[in-house]
């Protein structure tokens, strides 16, 4: 085996411009084509006995992830919750409308 092969080596410049923040903060980030869900760094002061609940219930996944999905699955249920009252509200709407409307020999 001959070691008098190496890739060249380059000190000057590289060709590209430096990344800096602000091109990340402006970057899509995608999953295939799609834009891919997006997770932002925030500073939250928790109470200690939460932060150990959520410690000892996640293990080795992840304290914060843990927090993340339970986060997010309020998020679901406050629009769950919405969208059935919204539902109710109409059907109830239909039904009045629908009796108010029919004779009343057929009551």
């Amino acid at each position: 085996m001959s070691k008098d092969y190496s890739s060249p080596t380059f000190d000057e410049q590289d060709e590209y411009p430096k990344v800096t923040q602000s091109d990340l903060d402006r970057a899509i980030y995608r999953v295939g084509l799609k834009p891919g869900p997006r997770k932002r760094r925030v500073t939250i002061l928790l109470d200690a006995g939460l932060i150990e609940h959520f410690k000892a219930k996640a293990g080795e996944r992840g304290y914060q992830k843990l927090i993340n999905e339970t986060l997010r699955q309020a998020v679901e249920r406050e629009e769950l919750e919405t969208t059935l009252r919204r539902v109710t509200r109409e059907e109830l709407e239909r039904e009045d409308t629908e009796s108010e409307l029919q004779p009343a020999s057929m009551i």
